[in-house]
Formats: C-alpha cells, structure tokens, sequence
C-alpha cells in the first residue's frame, strides 16, 4: 500500500473535491478542474497512467471516484471482459469495476457518503484512504485486464495468473 501525502492543512472544506485538488497538489498529480464539484487527476501507476475523475453530488452529499484505465477493449474481446468484471467484483469489498461500451471505457467506481451530521464532512484520511484504494484496486487488477484482451487467457485463468501470491525470496 502506498502513503499518500494529504496536504494537510487547517482549512475545513465544504466541499470535498477541492481537498482532493490539495492533495493531488501535494502529491504532485496534474489536475484538471472542472467546476466546483469535479476534477480530474493523472496519477501514474506501476503498470499504466490512471485518470482520476473526482465528482462531488451536494444534494446527496456523496464523493465519488471513477478511475479509467488507458485501456480499449477490443471488440471480440468484451463479452470476456464483462465475464471478468463479474469475477473480480464477486471478490470486492469496496468499490467496483465496470465496461462502459458506448465510451469503450474500463474503470474502476466507488462513492462515499458523507451526509451522517454526527460525523459531518468528510476527513483527509478518508478521501486519502479512497483515493489509494483505488489506485491499489486498478493497478492489482491491471493484469488480468491485460491477460484476457491480450494474452488470450480465460476471465479464470487471468484472476488466478494475476492474483498468485509470491512468498520468500528467490
């Protein structure tokens, strides 16, 4: 797991994303506002470049991410990647993926909440805390993406290549 730097300061925000803008700051992450309650970051992974779409919903006081691979789909290769996605969901405890067709886009989604008014806004630690769960979420799950477009190996196959554990070492 990565350690996330929250540009930390005194500031309260009503509105998480421009938190997210600081931290993406601090973390040295090219930022794109789009008003006041989206943005995107561009955030480098081990394996590709993410892009980070950040959307903030006032009326339903929810944060949401939308992390988009690099990535296109080769069009024989979808109903495998459908198949994928259900798979690796079925393991998730936060967050999903999914395959936006009409976009040819692959990504990973998660929302939060913030409307509890014993716990009021969201903390640093929290979105910090999405935020590296997001990117821990793609860039484990890169691989099996990879393996089944490109590699030609089953949706199972994939999982079980991509999720080996390696113990010791060699």
């Amino acid at each position: 797991m990565t350690t996330l730097s929250t540009g930390h300061s005194e500031v309260i925000h009503s509105n998480p994303v421009d938190m997210v803008e600081e931290m993406a700051g601090a973390n040295d992450w090219a930022v794109e506002r789009h008003g006041d309650d989206e943005l995107t970051m561009f955030i480098s992974g081990h394996y590709t470049d993410l892009q980070f779409r950040v959307f903030w919903r006032e009326d339903f006081k929810t944060l949401q991410f939308a992390c988009l691979f690099d990535l296109r789909v080769p069009e024989g290769r979808r109903m495998d990647i459908y198949h994928t996605i259900g798979l690796i969901n079925e393991r998730m405890w936060i967050g999903h993926f999914e395959y936006w067709a009409e976009e040819d886009a692959l990504l990973y989604r998660h929302a939060s909440l913030a409307n509890d008014p014993m716990l009021g806004a969201l903390s640093e630690e929290h979105v910090a805390t999405m935020i590296d769960n997001a990117v821990n979420e793609c860039e484990r799950f890169y691989p099996v993406f990879q393996f089944v477009m490109w590699g030609g190996q089953s949706p199972e196959g994939a999982i079980e290549a991509a999720m080996l554990e390696c113990v010791g070492t060699a």
